[in-house]
């Protein structure tokens, strides 16, 4: 008989969630399940699989391309620690994200989304969801309450980001939420940052909660996949999407992610600790104009993320003081531990230069100097800021 995790802690059941070895001969980890065709013993179990698909059930296993039982271990997983009904696995997280949107948008729907949001889904809505009929406002991360003012008649989804992924401004969930709930709109949140263990969007009235899979889940950066999870409500729109649109995660990705998730506590907690520990050093900085991270007392979404997480991610956000393009590349150029790379989430430590004023509409992005943004990974601490150190040296030897 499965044990009742429901009980526990987050961390317990991040260990035990979506596995059953009494089902898979005592093995402890789920089992790879590599699959295009699943056979059926008749006509009639064929027909109701059938059946049950085209009502939205989505019970069985059908194809590949609809999930395995390596897919179900993870997206029960997953589910249980975010709180929801089902999860829906894609490729990636921009297609957990696009599915995510399109299973509640129509031409002439009106979609209200945040400023601060993550690049590509902002890449999609202007590129794809415009070209489609879908009405399209940004709006503040600090609106709150003040989201209904911007509501229409046609207003059919609101998309959360909280932080945002340059900027790291916090959104207040909770009243953005309230508001769509009496409104009937669904609301679609990307979790990415904060991941399954220190934030659950679907307690604060979130219907959709996307995680890229492919970040802290992962752990490892080696895979891409992407996850939603839903409300029984949401869930049927969301699935028949992504099913419908092609989105499906491999075998193997799904496994190792699966396998990720288990250190998943643990490893965000160094992350956190890192991170404020080098947030707070850079706060000392001459060349540091701002450090933008929430978990910090100072910052200004310090009193929403303190309410609302459990704890905070490695990544965040600096803007410099004024300096030459050449001063800028030779800090960043030569860094023995922050390497150059997009994503994050891994083990290891990474910085980009980031352009937010590229992506803002609703809200002027100013700042004295140029923008970075640091992933701090798993290494020592001591370590992450003699790098660092070393680069502001390479910063003022360029003047």
């Amino acid at each position: 008989m499965k044990t009742d995790l429901s009980r526990f802690g987050r961390g317990t059941q991040t260990l035990h969630a979506g596995r059953d070895p009494s089902a898979n001969f005592g093995v402890v980890n789920p089992p790879v399940y590599h699959c295009s065709t699943v056979l059926f013993e008749s006509v009639e179990e064929l027909l109701e699989t059938r059946r049950d698909r085209a009502s939205g059930a989505y019970e069985g296993f059908t194809y590949g391309r609809e999930g395995t039982a390596t897919t179900r271990a993870f997206e029960d997983a997953v589910t249980l620690l975010e709180g929801g009904y089902r999860a829906v696995t894609t490729s990636c997280g921009l297609g957990a994200i696009c599915a995510s949107l399109t299973a509640f948008l129509s031409a002439g729907d009106h979609l209200l989304i945040v400023d601060s949001l993550y690049g590509p889904a902002r890449a999609f809505c202007e590129d794809f969801l415009r070209k489609f009929g879908v009405e399209i406002t940004y709006y503040r991360p600090s609106v709150g309450a003040g989201i209904e003012a911007l509501i229409q008649p046609n207003t059919k989804v609101i998309y959360l980001e909280s932080p945002g992924s340059l900027t790291f401004e916090m959104t207040d969930v909770p009243a953005i939420t309230k508001i769509a709930r009496a409104r009937g709109i669904k609301t679609v949140f990307d979790n990415t940052w904060g991941s399954p263990v220190n934030f659950r969007p679907l307690e604060h009235g979130v219907d959709v909660s996307v995680n890229a899979a492919t970040k802290y889940i992962s752990g490892h950066s080696d895979l891409m996949l992407g996850i939603a999870v839903c409300t029984k409500e949401a869930f049927i729109p969301v699935k028949a999407t992504a099913s419908g649109s092609g989105y499906c995660g491999g075998p193997d990705d799904v496994y190792m992610a699966l396998r990720g998730l288990r250190t998943l506590p643990l490893r965000m907690k160094q992350h956190h600790q890192s991170a404020l520990t080098i947030a707070e050093w850079l706060q000392a900085r001459p060349e540091v104009a701002r450090v933008m991270y929430p978990a910090l007392p100072s910052d200004p979404g310090h009193a929403i993320w303190k309410r609302d997480y459990d704890g905070a991610s490695g990544l965040f956000g600096i803007v410099l003081n004024a300096c030459t393009d050449k001063q800028f590349a030779a800090m960043l150029d030569h860094m023995d531990l922050f390497k150059l790379g997009y994503s994050w989430g891994g083990y290891e430590s990474l910085v980009v230069p980031t352009y937010p004023s590229d992506l803002r509409s609703a809200v002027t992005w100013e700042a004295p100097g140029p923008s970075i943004r640091l992933h701090v990974g798993l290494e020592e601490v001591d370590d992450l800021i003699g790098d660092l150190e070393r680069g502001f040296a390479r910063l003022h030897a360029a003047a």
